[in-house]
């Protein structure tokens, strides 16, 4: 009683077939990423201008906490950062189009 084993059939794929198929692209491009670096740059420098302003002495009061620096600059820059990053998520360049000579 010798039973036997049937192959199941493989398919080849062409080269040509695999050439054909579609390119991923990835969702952002390089002028996305080099935005986005500066809104991090941005918020990094915005936190180190945030930052300070005590004494070592806890029972000593410092009026350095409300200098101009950390009231109002560091969270206009702050600001400034998330929303790079927000348009560095939202931007995309338009698609280049030929142009036609304008008809006469």
């Amino acid at each position: 009683m010798a039973t036997e084993v049937k192959k199941a059939p493989t398919a080849k794929k062409s080269l040509k077939a695999v050439e054909q198929k579609p390119r991923m692209s990835f969702a952002f491009e390089r002028k996305n990423y080099m935005i986005l670096l500066f809104g991090i740059f941005l918020i990094i420098i915005g936190y180190v201008l945030l930052a300070g302003g005590g004494t070592k002495d806890p029972n000593q009061f410092s009026y350095e906490l409300f200098s101009t620096q950390r009231m109002v600059t560091a969270p206009i820059i702050l600001m400034l950062g998330y929303i790079t990053i927000a348009v560095a998520i939202m931007y995309k360049e338009k698609p280049k189009h030929q142009e036609q000579p304008p008809v006469s």
